[in-house]
């Protein structure tokens, strides 16, 4: 419980940092702005590999604690840069790189240390746990954002930063591992690096089950974040309307990852993360044939409720399948994933949008999330799967 709430905390303070540097870059136009998210994404991307493998032979806990103190020693010289320099372009950029190259080491360690504090039977509760929590600082924070950097400027929200990786650091300090995990023999770094990548698309779980969470990722995703604001430009709904479609979507699936921490896991997470791609996509044909606000909201919800089953279930399912000399690794590989498809597809949607509408793109998503569910539950492996049932 300790760890998550020094998880918590740490989302917390990203939520609003993440907010004051996108309307710092913002001042500049949309080319810097672009640039400043380049400089995140970019790093991170190229260096994820190399993270989980580092986090593997060193131990988790030893990354994240680094991780934590640099970020931690970074924030507070930003603060102080931002207090007499502001916020030119440069800086932002410098800023960006920082926090992609720190997040490539640190969001794999994170992603598996679930499973060397709790044993596989629980995970799925305590996945969804800190999913609920995460998704409850994601509704927050930007409007926590906008207050912070109204009373106090960018510095100040580095500052806010600085103090939630304080915190998270002292839990680490606290918090050790209650499972003494096998480590792999060592060979040259960036050899261990694509030894991750081959255990992770050559095990029969984890295979398809990294395939739907990149399907998730550039066809789900994108709905949410880019196609219904589009969608709500385009039949003249207003910016209210596509707030309560996204809303309903994140009232969907909080009610479903409540129920997953409540009751554990729904029934066997290959055959539910596939049937819920299904009704995800059904969720999304809702709302892309929807002549109405109300018919939006409800198939916001639908949304919702299928992402809601398919991330309880996944996520667990991919760290308890994962080898325990791999963790970290695996949990790089699904990083990626979810990054390369999100990159790719945001680009590629939005430029159909601009060919041909946006609810001819939003029908496409549905098609294919159907599709893909369904050759997910073609799966024999991935169907029958039983990870995390044992006790049931």
């Amino acid at each position: 419980m300790l760890w998550l709430v020094g998880i918590l905390v740490s989302l917390a303070g990203n939520a609003v940092f993440y907010f004051a540097l996108g309307w710092a870059a913002s001042e500049y136009g949309g080319s810097i702005a672009g640039l400043v998210l380049s400089a995140i994404t970019l790093p991170r991307v190229l260096l994820l590999l190399v993270g989980g493998a580092v986090s593997d032979r060193v131990s988790a806990r030893r990354v994240l604690i680094s991780g934590d103190a640099a970020m931690l020693v970074f924030s507070l010289g930003l603060a102080v840069a931002a207090y007499y320099l502001g916020t030119p372009p440069l800086l932002l950029i410098a800023t960006g790189v920082a926090v992609g190259v720190v997040d490539a080491f640190y969001l794999p360690a994170s992603g598996s240390m679930p499973r060397r504090l709790v044993v596989k039977a629980q995970l799925p509760r305590a996945l969804s746990l800190r999913q609920a929590g995460g998704q409850v600082i994601n509704m927050g924070g930007g409007p926590l954002g906008g207050v912070l950097v109204g009373l106090a400027g960018f510095a100040g929200a580095a500052v806010v930063d600085a103090v939630t990786f304080a915190f998270t650091l002292v839990v680490l300090m606290v918090v050790r591992p209650r499972h003494d995990l096998p480590s792999a023999p060592r060979t040259a770094i960036l050899k261990e690096a694509a030894d991750g990548l081959r255990v992770a698309f050559s095990h029969a779980v984890l295979r398809p089950s990294l395939w739907l969470t990149g399907a998730a990722a550039g066809f789900l995703l994108p709905v949410l974040s880019l196609l219904v604001p589009l969608l709500a430009r385009q039949e003249e709904w207003g910016a209210g309307a596509a707030g309560l479609v996204i809303g309903a979507q994140g009232v969907g699936m909080v009610a479903i990852t409540l129920v997953v921490v409540k009751n554990g896991p729904l029934g066997r997470p290959g055959l539910l993360s596939a049937s819920a791609i299904v009704l995800a996509g059904v969720g999304v044909l809702v709302l892309g044939l929807s002549a109405s606000v109300t018919g939006a909201i409800v198939g916001g919800l639908i949304i919702g409720v299928g992402n809601g089953i398919f991330s309880a279930h996944i996520a667990p399912l991919v760290l308890a399948s994962a080898p325990e000399t791999h963790l970290s690794r695996i949990q790089a590989v699904l990083v990626l994933v979810q990054s390369l498809a999100l990159l790719f597809m945001n680009s590629v949607l939005g430029t159909l949008v601009d060919l041909t509408g946006a609810t001819a793109v939003v029908v496409i998503c549905a098609v294919m999330l159907v599709g893909v569910g369904l050759w997910g539950l073609a799966s024999g492996p991935l169907r029958n799967d039983r990870t995390g049932l044992a006790s049931h």
